[in-house]
């Protein structure tokens, strides 16, 4: 496959743009060489890219379009505000309505904030967090890839460059799933400890009471427990995974599919916590969420609309479904091709990725790039497997298809002891790290 015209807007992007995107994980680099197309425009499951070609998109604006691209009941719900204004100096009635819809679904909550982006909630959380416990800590599961681009979480990760030492010291980790290890966690810095974030599943169902018994240990030791439902939220469930597992946190972060790929977040929790950024509370004030973008109206129609059509059409089953049925396809032809122990299908139904490992069982960038190719080459844009609800089970089929014929490149590669001569280039490259 030629992308001219994409290679061309790529050095433009990179001229104008720092990393030649405005997300790391839709960088250059996170594709194989000279095969990062630049889109044109998207339809349902399908995009475009500047040269002309069509391809079936996974993980849709990093898992935000669940529904599909311009999908006819979102749009209409934007275009009808359009006509009444976007922005006010007070708040607007589309701010009540979509703040009662999204409470109305997610039960677990008694107050919302919106704001445009999953970072902003989640830092307003933890600033909540120490605010209402008076401690400066803040716990995060180390399990989890992605919390905020905020100095409190990135100085975890290995691009920590520009933030102070002082402030990456305020973060500590726990592992998930493993209640005695956090315990000893919270008894090290005891007294220390505001708030504990983390997705409410790695991709599996949590352990059998790990959710419930990890709340209560965080009680006992006087921290909040925020939930980042950013993935998990109308993905697993339009209750989020609090719905799904039946436990309350004290603070929770919704995005990506609340919107449908506009910029919508919000942020959820109990009335107490929530009352601390209000006008009806008699202490000291946190300064929440004060965006001036944060109620756009267009973004919270949408969020209508989505929630409104989760309800009516029930979305999440489709999800569940169409996965279902790619995990299925993918461990079959692996598995005829003598590939299941390299390439492997992981996580929820509705939210599947994939790893490449090499011969000895490593995950291998090298590996990931020849797939990725493959699929490129074939019309499958792939960094994942997660499904959107506007795919058919034709479209599941054809990946399989797909699939099956990079897994005899994979298949050849592994016989050969080196897959560099299928990369057509330098690998792909992690998104955390060091140098670029």
């Amino acid at each position: 496959m030629d992308l001219p015209l994409s290679r061309i807007a790529n050095e433009r992007l990179h001229r104008a743009i720092p990393g030649g995107a405005h997300t790391y994980a839709k960088g250059e680099d996170q594709y194989p060489e000279h095969l990062a197309p630049v889109i044109s425009h998207g339809r349902g499951a399908y995009v475009w890219d500047v040269d002309g070609n069509r391809y079936l998109e996974y993980g849709s604006g990093l898992r935000a379009v669940s529904l599909g691209h311009v999908h006819p009941r979102v749009t209409a719900a934007v275009r009808d505000v359009l006509e009444r204004g976007n922005n006010f100096v007070r708040p607007s009635i589309v701010e009540l309505e979509a703040a009662e819809q999204f409470l109305a679904t997610v039960p677990t909550a008694d107050m919302v904030k919106f704001a445009k982006n999953g970072s902003d909630a989640t830092t307003a959380a933890v600033r909540l967090a120490r605010a209402a416990t008076g401690r400066p800590l803040v716990a995060q599961c180390a399990d989890h890839a992605f919390f905020s681009t905020d100095d409190w979480f990135i100085g975890t990760t290995p691009m920590p460059a520009g933030i102070p030492a002082a402030t990456m010291a305020m973060t500590v980790p726990f592992p998930y799933g493993d209640l005695p290890a956090t315990e000893q966690m919270l008894r090290q810095f005891s007294g220390q400890v505001a708030c504990l974030i983390l997705e409410p599943t790695k991709g599996v169902d949590p352990p059998d009471g790990y959710l419930a018994g990890l709340l209560d240990l965080a009680h006992q030791h006087g921290a909040l427990v925020i939930f980042d439902e950013m993935i998990t939220g109308f993905r697993y469930s339009e209750h989020g995974a609090q719905g799904l597992y039946g436990v309350t946190p004290d603070l929770s972060a919704f995005g990506k599919a609340l919107g449908n790929g506009f910029a919508v977040a919000a942020l959820a929790g109990r009335r107490d916590l929530m009352e601390l950024g209000g006008l009806r509370d008699s202490r000291d004030r946190v300064f929440l969420l004060s965006t001036t973008h944060g109620a756009e109206t267009p973004a919270l129609a949408a969020a209508m609309a989505v929630i409104d059509v989760y309800a009516t059409e029930d979305v999440t089953a489709r999800l569940h479904a169409l996965g279902a049925r790619l995990g299925a396809g993918v461990t079959e032809v692996t598995a005829a091709h003598g590939v299941s122990g390299q390439v492997l299908v992981r996580g929820r139904d509705s939210n599947l990725v994939f790893a490449t490992l090499d011969a000895e069982g490593q995950p291998s960038q090298e590996y990931r790039t020849l797939f990725l190719r493959c699929l490129l080459e074939n019309g499958v844009l792939a960094p994942s497997f997660v499904v959107s609800a506007a795919m058919t089970e034709e479209d599941i089929d054809r990946t399989v298809e797909v699939v099956a014929s990079a897994c005899v490149v994979y298949r050849k590669a592994l016989e050969a002891g080196d897959p560099s001569p299928w990369l057509g280039g330098r690998p792909v490259k992690p998104v955390f790290r060091r140098k670029a």
